[in-house]
């Protein structure tokens, strides 16, 4: 019997998944450019710097949230801490 007729749709789905794996995993390199991860975590930083900010002082001056001024004022606190969190870190070279 010929091989293309023992090939199930599935054995050929998984053995075609394999050989591109293979060929990506030759070709792919293994040390990433950290530039761009440094750029985005930096952007990133930077924006939820600036979103907590914002949250923080529409927090304060809004006096229709009373009840729940004390939750948006900690939220806001934990957003600014992890964007300079962001801005501090440098990823590994």
């Amino acid at each position: 019997m010929p091989d293309y007729i023992k090939i199930t749709p599935l054995v050929y789905i998984r053995e075609t998944h394999n050989r591109i794996g293979k060929e990506a995993k030759e070709t792919m390199s293994e040390e990433g450019d950290p530039f761009w991860a440094s750029l985005f975590e930096r952007i990133i930083g930077l924006s939820l710097i600036v979103i907590g900010a914002v949250l923080l002082y529409l927090t304060v001056t809004n006096e229709g949230i009373s009840g729940f001024s004390m939750l948006f004022g900690f939220l806001s606190i934990v957003l600014v801490i992890v964007g300079i969190f962001l801005l501090l870190i440098k990823p590994e070279q």
